[in-house]
């Protein structure tokens, strides 16, 4: 009996803790800090990657971004990688309409922080473009002369 009231106590406290850790751990996933706020994270693509590739995936994702966010209301806010797909990304944003910047520290009230991740998946790659409210993603296949969607847009609304 007293192993029972002993060990009670410690399995509530012990699910708390993982409760806690675990939306915690959700919050660090989607780039928030504790106010709540994005900040910039890191943006990967891969570095083997044709520029005529990346060209045509980001000329395929900027419109259905600028679709959802409002084609050049916003400067974006890039943390771009060393990666073709990063200055194709630039080039697409500022061909409709935005103001891109990769000064982290900006204070406008109409910057939108934008992170990338281009990963193969399969022998095709899944292009993701987020935002702190906003996600779109899709998946291509590649080839040395381009790359042609594999997948419907996919569109993700957060709160």
């Amino acid at each position: 009996m007293t192993t029972c009231l002993f060990v009670r106590p410690m399995l509530a406290r012990a699910t708390v803790a993982v409760v806690v850790a675990t939306l915690g751990s959700g919050c660090a996933g989607l780039g928030l800090d504790g106010f709540g706020t994005s900040g910039v994270v890191a943006s990967t693509a891969p570095t083997e990657m044709t520029a005529s590739a990346a060209s045509a995936i980001a000329g395929d994702l900027v419109p259905r971004l600028a679709e959802q966010l409002g084609q050049g209301k916003a400067t974006i806010v890039l943390k771009p990688d060393s990666s073709a797909f990063g200055a194709a990304l630039e080039a697409a944003l500022r061909t409709w309409g935005f103001a891109v910047t990769t000064d982290g520290e900006v204070k406008d009230q109409t910057t939108i922080h934008l992170a990338y991740v281009l990963a193969p998946v399969d022998g095709q790659i899944l292009a993701r473009l987020t935002t702190g409210s906003l996600e779109v993603g899709r998946i291509y296949t590649t080839s040395g002369t381009g790359a042609v969607p594999a997948s419907p847009v996919s569109v993700m609304q957060r709160g």
